[in-house]
């Protein structure tokens, strides 16, 4: 392992002077997403609807790491600040901390075993005296002292825990990430982790360590162990034989009450649960556990036996609303699908009637659906929830195949099983919500962005047998990787899943090699394959003939593979689907009705052409200040807008030097507030960044 800050700002002694001499008009964003409610709502309110206008780049860092030749990073980070220093992550992985004021470093780390993560924030602890960093990079959190980035040797092993430890189980591979910032809780750091999504996954725990030794203090086992509350809803040995159930997306917590509220992962395998009948307890869940012991409290499912992959894609938020006449502290979960779930946050039951609705279509062989889904009756879903023949945009090229692809697809309902016909997803399969989460208001308004664009797949027959005789690389590529990149290697449209067409042209067998065995971006590792199966896929995949064919041990129980997340465009580029493509949408939380909803994003060529702007796909969330703005980005234009909360008028836009695929943040420095976003781009066919961009005031 190594870690070596660099210290690039002035002497030590002039940081503390800086330290020293703010103003108690300072104010911190602390947190991921601001608060510990993932609130993304600041009480500042410098820049207003009347001043925004004015705003100009107050500095610029360059993180440093970004691919620029092939644009395959990025930078999801919500940044955090603390007395006036910033703390963040490179596009290269790397945390670093800045001059808030002025963008000037002060140092950054050079860590090498950091996972290929795209992280989305540090977390930070303080006792009073020691401040400390915690920065979740591959299967590893470190601890770095805030003030220099030095490692802190006495945490965990040599500065650093393992969080795979203690989440193995017979047949899993190595794919882990700690992505999202932790939880803190007093003298707790509250983890979950990112895990792979097919049958291979680890176990999917939340765990709390002790922020001063990294030693573990309780566990939450997502997937119950025999005679456990939930072990009732999976078949016998749940836990040696299914993985997932994980907290990937943050967490939420009531410091007051010492809850934390954590939204959990589908069991994987994602699209087939024949070989786990049941509910699958504590998959796509809330739950509400004890922050100090993990004592679960209550949960609530959002989705019975998952088969969609439609985990909840963010933290929830805590906010207070006007029900029935009176204040109640709620919890609100969004969801891929386009629902809010609102529910009190001390007993879970919903404030809004939840109805069990049932959803009779034929499954894939083997598949035990649930009965029932719930269905919020409240709050409004904030998308479209059918696609049908109709909804095809006016514009949209080649008609008529798409039209005939739909006729004969599954379509117009949520939760229709994915069989091997062509099964249409809409909202598609990462959103409707996204990562990036909502925000609210302390009046109960919700501000969330969300997509609109169909996704569509199949199942399809593995067509490598239980120890198969003979196996060609062509054949290990089509049930490793062909679900993403494509039967023919050209990825998807959007570019969330590369070519990997003439790949020897970029990289070199071993850079494969590398890449296979560690994971890198959202691409899980595949040390759950030998040697000799990668081997013959890197063969495959630069072009290299080879009649070679190994003996496998195939140890699936899953007999299906799906056919890609293939996101619906035509062939001129657009979404088929008739506009707007992305959105942000206010949801008064207290009555559960719609107040807005506008597009958020365009492609300047449409309207130039007089068509109303789109909205585009969109990653990273909203921030609210108390002057009644919304700053965004997320956009695949590339643009960082503010919008007045009120109407959704849009007030201000700046271009940014790449795509701002991530949350902003805002504090205030001896008076002057600003607001500050990562631009990393790399998603959507846009290009790579490294550069964070603080705007303020004159």
């Amino acid at each position: 392992m190594k870690l070596t800050p660099l210290l690039l700002s002035a002497s030590f002694a002039a940081l503390c002077g800086f330290v020293i001499s703010k103003q108690s008009t300072d104010q911190n964003w602390p947190e991921y997403n601001g608060d510990g409610a993932r609130s993304h709502y600041s009480a500042l309110d410098q820049i207003t609807k009347d001043n925004v206008t004015q705003l100009k780049v107050a500095w610029t860092y360059a993180s440093g790491g970004a691919d620029t030749a092939r644009n395959r990073t990025q930078m999801q980070c919500n940044p955090i600040v603390i007395d006036g220093i910033l703390y963040g992550v490179s596009a290269g992985t790397q945390a670093f901390a800045l001059n808030a004021s002025t963008g000037q470093p002060i140092w950054k780390t050079a860590i090498t075993d950091n996972g290929g993560t795209t992280s989305r924030g540090v977390t930070y602890w303080s006792d009073g005296k020691e401040k400390r960093i915690f920065f979740g990079a591959g299967k590893w959190i470190y601890a770095l002292n805030a003030v220099d980035g030095s490692i802190i040797n006495t945490f965990g092993e040599n500065g650093r825990v393992n969080l795979k430890a203690g989440i193995e189980r017979p047949g899993a591979d190595d794919y882990l990430t700690s992505n999202t910032p932790n939880t803190i809780y007093k003298n707790l750091l509250i983890t979950g982790m990112r895990v792979n999504e097919t049958e291979t996954a680890l176990l999917g725990d939340v765990r709390a360590y002790d922020a001063r030794t990294g030693k573990l203090v309780w566990t939450f086992r997502t997937i119950p162990a025999k005679g456990e509350f939930g072990a009732e809803t999976w078949p016998a040995h749940a836990r040696e034989n299914f993985g997932g159930a994980n907290a990937w997306a943050g967490m939420a917590i009531d410091r007051g009450r010492g809850i934390v509220y954590i939204p959990t992962g589908s069991a994987a395998y994602d699209f087939y649960g024949g070989n786990r009948p049941g509910n699958n307890l504590f998959a796509n869940c809330l739950i509400a556990l004890d922050a100090a012991t993990g004592k679960r409290l209550w949960h609530y499912q959002l989705v019975h036996h998952d088969i969609w992959d439609r985990d909840p894609p963010c933290p929830p938020n805590l906010v207070t609303v006007t029900h029935k006449g009176k204040r109640v502290d709620a919890v609100v979960q969004v969801t891929k699908q386009g629902y809010v779930f609102v529910l009190d946050r001390v007993t879970g039951k919903p404030l809004f009637p939840i109805q069990e609705t049932a959803f009779n279509f034929p499954a894939i062989d083997g598949e035990k659906i649930s009965a029932t889904q719930p269905i919020p009756t409240l709050p409004v879903p904030f998308t479209r929830q059918t696609f049908n023949a109709g909804d095809f945009n006016t514009f949209v090229a080649g008609r008529d195949s798409l039209v005939d692809l739909l006729s004969k697809a599954k379509t117009g309902s949520a939760y229709i099983p994915i069989t091997s016909s062509t099964t249409i997803f809409y909202p598609g399969t990462d959103g409707g919500a996204q990562w990036g989460g909502a925000a609210t208001d302390p009046g109960g308004i919700m501000y969330v962005p969300a997509k609109e664009i169909p996704v569509y797949t199949s199942l399809i027959k593995k067509e490598i047998p239980r120890n198969a005789a003979s196996v060609t690389g062509a054949q290990l590529y089509r049930l490793n990787c062909a679900a993403c990149h494509g039967a023919d290697k050209m990825g998807n449209h959007d570019g969330s899943y590369p070519s990997l067409a003439n790949l020897e042209k970029r990289l070199k067998p071993a850079q494969i090699e590398q890449i296979l065995q560690n994971g890198r971006g959202m691409m899980p590792s595949f040390t759950h394959i030998s040697d000799a199966e990668r081997k013959l896929i890197i063969a495959f995949l630069t072009n290299k003939e080879s009649h070679e064919s190994i003996k496998i041990d195939s140890k699936t129980q899953v007999p299906y593979q799906h056919t890609g997340y293939n996101r619906w465009y035509d062939r001129n580029g657009y979404p088929v689907s008739q506009p707007p493509w992305g959105t942000l949408t206010a949801i008064d939380l207290n009555t559960g009705q719609r107040k807005w909803q506008v597009p958020l994003g365009e492609y300047k060529e449409l309207t130039a052409k007089g068509i109303p702007p789109t909205g585009t796909d969109n990653y990273g969330g909203p921030l609210v200040t108390a002057s009644g703005l919304i700053f965004i980005a997320g956009s695949r234009d590339e643009q960082f807008r503010a919008f007045d909360k009120e109407t959704g008028k849009i007030l201000w836009q700046a271009a940014l030097p790449a795509a701002g695929y991530a949350s902003a943040s805002t504090y205030s420095v001896n008076g002057r507030q600003y607001v500050v976003i990562a631009c990393g781009g790399g998603k959507l066919n846009t290009k790579s960044g490294d550069k964070y961009v603080a705007f303020a005031l004159p």
